[in-house]
């Protein structure tokens, strides 16, 4: 029988956690689904990714509003997908922040992803009926950008490209705390259908060097411990690795996408089969490991149609 298309048939709610992660660090987290960060500052509050309408923000809003009455100053995008930023017009902030290569990733694409991401993932776009439109960011940088919140310092860097050509990270100093954005998921599939895999190990290497005690993962379980984050930050290595060796391996002797497809999943199921949105991503990230491997430097954009026609042709 032919698989659901992406996550169509996944429509169960998920069980929503707020966990705090350091002194007024907050991560909204909910099985899998993207995480939503929050940080207080002194006299402000900044959210990292804005989750895919503005009525799931407005649950983000609810649990913020449960430990502080402070302002929402800053939303920063860590990337320009849709499920993480259409929802930032309810947090009524001053700022939206991202990477000038982000910034350019929406203009070139962010209408074709908010249609495709749509019809794979219904469940993610709770009340899609209250966003305004395309999320454009107010604030732009390049390589890294520091803000006060208060005496607050929060540092926004890009370090190298991973999920997609534009992530950033956010870094909190005095907690030695990171949002990382879907460069480090945890227990959840990576996406990898716009990354960048020959890349992607080094952006994790550049986070492992802050030696972190915290994290908040783009999906899955906030991390509180050393050992945690060194355990999350490797077991992403591996699937990103994991995904692609097979791929390029298949590519390099001429074969097909369909056996490069079968090639991942060989390699790939024993490890990661349970997973939050495996089958999900799976046929996703085949698409682009064999992209790259042939040379491909630029991810090819996604829309409903070519989604639909991959699908069929992998997972059918």
């Amino acid at each position: 029988m032919a698989k659901a298309f992406a996550s169509r048939g996944d429509l169960a709610d998920k069980k929503i956690s707020f966990t705090q992660i350091g002194d007024g660090l907050w991560a909204f987290t909910a099985e899998g689904d993207p995480n939503t960060g929050v940080i207080i500052g002194d006299d402000s509050v900044m959210i990292v990714d804005a989750q895919a309408t503005p009525r799931l923000a407005q649950m983000v809003v609810e649990h913020i509003r449960k430990v502080t009455d402070k302002p929402i100053k800053y939303v920063v995008l860590s990337h320009y997908h849709a499920v993480r930023v259409l929802g930032a017009s309810a947090f009524h902030a001053q700022e939206i922040i991202a990477s000038e290569k982000c910034r350019a990733m929406i203009s070139e694409r962010g209408q074709e992803d908010w249609d495709s991401e749509f019809a794979r993932f219904p469940r993610l776009f709770q009340g899609h009926e209250s966003i305004p439109g395309l999320t454009w960011p107010s604030l732009t940088f390049t390589d890294k950008m520091t803000l006060y919140l208060g005496r607050r310092r929060v540092d926004l860097m890009h370090l190298g490209r991973a999920h997609t050509a534009g992530d950033i990270v956010t870094y909190v100093p005095d907690a030695g705390a990171m949002f990382t954005g879907d460069i480090v998921e945890y227990h959840s599939a990576c996406y990898c259908g716009d990354g960048h895999f020959n890349d992607w190990g080094a952006t994790l290497d550049a986070i492992n060097g802050f030696h972190l005690d915290a994290i908040a993962p783009g999906r899955g379980d906030a991390l509180i411990g050393r050992a945690i984050v060194d355990e999350a930050i490797e077991n992403t290595r591996d699937f990103v690795a994991s995904t692609y060796a097979p791929a390029a391996r298949v590519a390099a002797r001429g074969g097909s996408l369909k056996e490069a497809f079968a090639a991942v999943r060989a390699r790939c199921d024993p490890k990661f089969s349970t997973y939050a949105i495996y089958e999900h991503c799976l046929p996703f990230n085949v698409a682009r490991a064999y992209d790259e491997a042939l040379g491909m430097d630029t991810p090819r954009i996604w829309t409903a149609q070519r989604d639909l026609d991959m699908w069929q042709a992998l997972q059918g």
